[in-house]
């Protein structure tokens, strides 16, 4: 071979770990809510041309990673009080809708997978990487929806996941005396819903679910709704 079929080969561009990478950026905030990206220093950083670069913007785009503004430019979706809110008005229900259908349609296969997802999710957690922890609950919920097979509810979900996870990264970030436990929590939450799905047993699995969530809306609110300083003051002293 040569030299330059050895550099061509070198710089082939593989969009689906492009994807892969800028996606992990944004949910784990390294890619700030609202941030502007600029082409040019993602086209150097990631060592690839304009054009595929913005195929791969167009699809982020489409999937409610980025916006992309005319005129303006593109950002890093926002994260607010409305972004927030929807959260907590369509979560429950989508969530449970896609453990109901990975219940009812789950391979033996599909489960020794999300399993690794889960084994993947704990040994984040063992190691105390809130970064590593927050990507791989994510891979988890979406291979969830993976099983589920619905192409309705999908687009949905992964648009709940974007967010959901990016707000974990605030509350999970802040040191709490009870935050080891809420997380040892949340993997025996994976391990139940991996076991009712597995057998089939829709009703359980809707029903862990909903709890999982309603821990993690919890904590979201014990983030947006702090006690004043005076209280916690007040707390410490007593």
């Amino acid at each position: 071979m040569t030299n330059s079929n050895t550099n061509t080969a070198k710089k082939k561009i593989n969009k689906s770990d492009i994807l892969s990478t800028l996606r992990r950026q944004i949910i784990t905030m390294e890619l700030r809510p609202g941030a502007a990206l600029d082409e040019a220093e993602l086209c150097a950083k990631l060592e690839i041309s304009r054009t595929p670069l913005r195929e791969i913007l167009i699809l982020l785009s489409s999937e409610g990673y980025i916006q992309i503004r005319e005129n303006r430019g593109t950002f890093v979706a926002s994260m607010d009080y409305h972004t927030i809110r929807r959260l907590f008005q369509t979560a429950p229900m989508i969530y449970s809708a896609i453990s109901r259908l990975a219940a009812e349609n789950a391979t033996s296969q599909q489960v020794d997978e999300l399993a690794k997802h889960q084994s993947r999710f704990s040994k984040a957690m063992e190691s105390q990487s809130i970064e590593s922890m927050i990507y791989h609950n994510d891979c988890f919920h979406h291979y969830v929806g993976i099983i589920a097979d619905n192409a309705f509810l999908m687009p949905s979900l992964k648009r709940l996941l974007i967010d959901h996870a990016r707000i974990g990264n605030t509350f999970w970030n802040n040191t709490r005396a009870e935050q080891a436990e809420e997380m040892r929590q949340a993997s025996k939450d994976h391990d139940q819903l991996i076991a009712a799905i597995a057998d089939h047993d829709v009703e359980t699995a809707v029903e862990i679910t909903k709890m999982h969530w309603h821990a993690s809306k919890g904590n979201i609110n014990k983030y947006i709704m702090p006690d004043s300083i005076v209280e916690a003051d007040d707390s410490k002293m007593g």
